[in-house]
């Protein structure tokens, strides 16, 4: 039923007059705009949909029904020609009144639906927001909560211009990236540093995974079985410490100095007064060789010989069998006994 319906969505959206009730809601609607009750619900929805303290709606009977089929209007009322018909005050049964209360009402309804729900980036715009204060805080301003973001960054950047002055003059090195990008172009870096995340990512899981793995071995053998509760506790809190996202961002590349570009190799003399220890200075002994070179590896032999035809005018004792020639049982090409009359073959 329309007039369930109604009360539902009236209740709600806050609203407990005297048509809070179907039988007082259907008299109402049967009387239309000579009755004050009804006008004063219409009048109580349209002041909420417009947001206005003074209704654009009146209470006057006639200039209320005006008022209402021009917000039907613009509102794009779907009902087929009410709007029109209200306008000219030709609405004269108790459902078309319903209607007019059914759709204010659900514009309502859906309006407070909306404003109550949260934006789609809300959790980006907490983390600026955390971001800002972090800034303010180590610049020693006060609270960006509540203020204007323009007034906020205004106030960062005249207060960075402050403390640069009284810092040595080639303290703070030249910015590495000098250009100014357009705001096309700083959206491709922003794919770009996206891209790049990911495959950062994912050699971070793979390395991590690597990690795991190790670590998972050293439990295998018996002496570490019986302590790896131990190995558990100790492993565990740097192991979820690891992000497996990269920190770096475009704002990296903006507080990025000159300096950055210039490559040190760990064994130039610079690093090496800061790595060397006593340790350096002792030699590794000889180590067994672990082999693993492919080019050096035999193949096996066959497991069995390859068959042969054999050649013409083989068999019998004393018979050459190959080119070797054998006599007797015995190869040729040392002295032996042969098979017939004692002889000795060379």
């Amino acid at each position: 039923m329309m007039e369930s319906d109604i009360l539902d969505i009236l209740e709600q959206v806050g609203y407990d007059g005297p048509l809070a009730e179907e039988a007082c809601l259907l008299e109402a609607c049967g009387r239309g705009f000579s009755s004050s009750e009804y006008v004063s619900l219409v009048t109580w929805l349209s002041s909420r949909l417009t947001h206005t303290q003074e209704p654009l709606i009146t209470e006057d009977p006639d200039r209320c029904m005006l008022d209402t089929g021009r917000l039907l209007k613009d509102l794009c009322c779907p009902y087929k020609g009410l709007a029109a018909r209200l306008a000219d005050g030709d609405v004269k049964d108790t459902e078309e009144r319903l209607k007019i209360v059914l759709f204010l009402a659900s514009e309502l309804q859906a309006e407070q639906m909306v404003s109550s729900k949260p934006p789609a980036d809300a959790e980006e715009l907490d983390a600026s927001l955390q971001d800002l204060r972090v800034i303010c805080e180590a610049l020693k301003l006060p609270d960006p909560a509540g203020r204007d973001a323009r007034d906020a960054f205004t106030a960062v950047e005249q207060q960075v211009k402050v403390l640069l002055k009284q810092l040595p003059e080639a303290h703070v090195g030249d910015p590495a990236f000098k250009s100014s990008l357009r705001p096309d172009q700083w959206g491709e870096l922003e794919k770009i540093s996206g891209v790049l995340s990911a495959e950062y990512e994912c050699r971070r899981r793979m390395l991590i995974k690597r990690l795991d793995v190790t670590v998972q071995s050293f439990s295998w053998s018996d002496r570490a079985k019986v302590k790896i509760d131990r190995m558990a506790r100790a492993y565990q809190s740097k192991r979820y410490s690891l992000s497996l996202r990269s920190a770096v961002s475009a704002a990296h590349l903006l507080a990025a100095r000159q300096d950055l570009c210039y490559m040190v190799k760990t064994s130039s003399g610079s690093c090496r007064e800061k790595t060397s220890c006593a340790i350096n200075r002792i030699l590794m002994g000889r180590v067994p060789d672990r082999g693993g070179r492919p080019s050096e590896i035999v193949a096996p032999p066959p497991e069995m010989p390859a068959w042969q035809k054999r050649s013409d005018g083989g068999g019998g004792h004393g018979g050459n069998r190959g080119a070797g020639g054998w006599r007797g049982g015995r190869r040729a090409g040392r002295w032996s006994r042969g098979g017939r009359g004692g002889q000795y073959y060379h």
